[in-house]
């Protein structure tokens, strides 16, 4: 039986198991007929299965590989590429399938969703686009995997080897109104240099804005280029941003609402990172999350805190109080779900605090953003029971003593 586990879809067995019981009851009754139709249907499941075998025994060291987009994102709509499918032909009424299954934890929850994804190969095709996404940011580990099916739906013959890979899948964007900021500042350090050091490191490419006196004309007729002097005493300036990300709330079995609202979180926390970095790339990110703090320098470091950022889940809610880069500016990022928010606020009144929240949906009037429940299987992926619950979650209040306050609306909705 265990063969017939791995070869026979549920449709197979059934044929196999009537077909075997008219046998038995044609040989019993001595009908000549029936035992015509039970044999000539038992000898075509064992003709297409013994030509199955043989094929998928040839495909045996087949390494298929499939390559998601990079950055994985949310309702982005863009295939996954499969390729290594070099030699597969398959044979007449045969068709090579290419399946990805594994577990999906939305917003890097403990809770997680089955998922299937399945496209056929085309005969004599090298690669193919399997279409794979998701609702909502999160973290999907799962198992690609090739197998050779019949037309008839009775066989399903395992292939090559299996490719395991775990994504990170960034949330969907938002955009919202730009952000005017007044960020602290230092200066580089400075240090007296020698006149010959001066023309070593304090030489740069000219670029809009700077001063046409500060140009080395000689230096730039030598390279064909312009090169701007740049003074010991005015160095540039460095733009450091304090960022709080919030990501507490509940751990044990969170609601699908309060996933929701942290995947939102995340995305305006991410349209706030880069439309700042596009906006002035010499701006450095203080971050801290409740997983620990992250310094953001340039965009390599922005895509690596990005790509951490999909997978980070509720932590339990500590008492954090102190803010922790010291009085100044203070971006503030959470949600309804962050009990201790009030606290925190109100324990760095002295800052000037700009608080970024997400609650659920009050009214009808306002905007808001939607996570539809039946996206999920839409999707390929299996919704828990208890995600179609509608759970509320009760709206927090920002606190007056923040200097600007944007609140941000999400629900879920069948």
């Amino acid at each position: 039986m265990t063969r017939f586990r791995l070869f026979f879809t549920p449709a197979g067995s059934a044929v196999l198991v009537i077909a075997l019981i008219m046998l038995i009851r044609s040989l019993l009754a001595r009908n000549s007929y029936e035992i015509l139709l039970a044999s000539s249907a038992l000898f075509f499941l064992l003709i297409i299965g013994a030509i199955g075998a043989w094929k998928a025994a040839k495909l045996k060291l087949l390494e298929p590989g499939w390559k998601p987009p990079f950055p994985m994102t949310a309702n982005a709509g863009k295939d996954t590429l499969v390729t290594g499918l070099a030699g597969s032909q398959s044979p007449l009424f045969f068709r090579m399938h290419f399946k990805v299954r594994g577990i999906y934890y939305p917003s890097g929850s403990s809770s997680g969703c089955y998922v299937s994804a399945e496209t056929s190969v085309p005969r004599k095709e090298e690669q193919v686009f399997l279409p794979l996404d998701f609702p909502m940011s999160g973290v999907f580990m799962g198992d690609g995997f090739c197998r050779l099916r019949d037309i008839f739906g009775l066989y399903s013959f395992a292939c090559g080897t299996r490719v395991r890979k775990t994504i990170k899948i960034r949330n969907a964007p938002c955009f919202g109104k730009e952000f005017y900021i007044n960020p602290q500042s230092g200066a580089e350090d400075r240090r007296n240099k020698h006149s010959n050091d001066e023309e070593r490191y304090y030489m740069r490419e000219y670029t809009p804005g700077d001063r046409l006196r500060d140009i080395n004309w000689k230096s730039s007729e030598k390279i064909d280029a312009l090169i701007t002097r740049i003074s010991p005493d005015n160095q540039e300036k460095v733009s450091r941003i304090a960022v709080h990300f919030r990501n507490f709330g509940p751990v044990d079995k969170p609601s699908l609402e309060a996933l929701w609202l942290l995947d939102r979180a995340k995305a305006r926390l991410s349209f706030f990172l880069r439309s700042l970095k596009e906006q002035q790339s010499s701006f450095i990110f203080d971050v801290l999350t409740a997983h620990g703090s992250t310094e953001i320098k340039d965009e390599d470091d922005l895509d690596s805190f990005l790509e951490e950022l999909a997978g980070m889940s509720f932590c339990p809610v500590k008492n954090e109080t102190t803010a922790a880069f010291g009085p100044g500016d203070l971006y503030v990022f959470s949600t309804a779900c962050d009990s201790g928010l009030p606290a925190f606020l109100l324990s760095n009144s002295r800052s000037l605090i700009s608080l970024y929240l997400v609650q659920p949906k009050s009214k009808t009037d306002i905007e808001f953003e939607t996570l539809k429940k039946f996206n999920f299987p839409a999707k390929g992926c299996l919704l828990m029971p208890r995600w179609l619950l509608k759970n509320k979650i009760k709206p927090i209040s920002a606190g007056s003593f923040v200097v600007k306050a944007e609140l941000i609306y999400a629900e879920t909705r069948l």
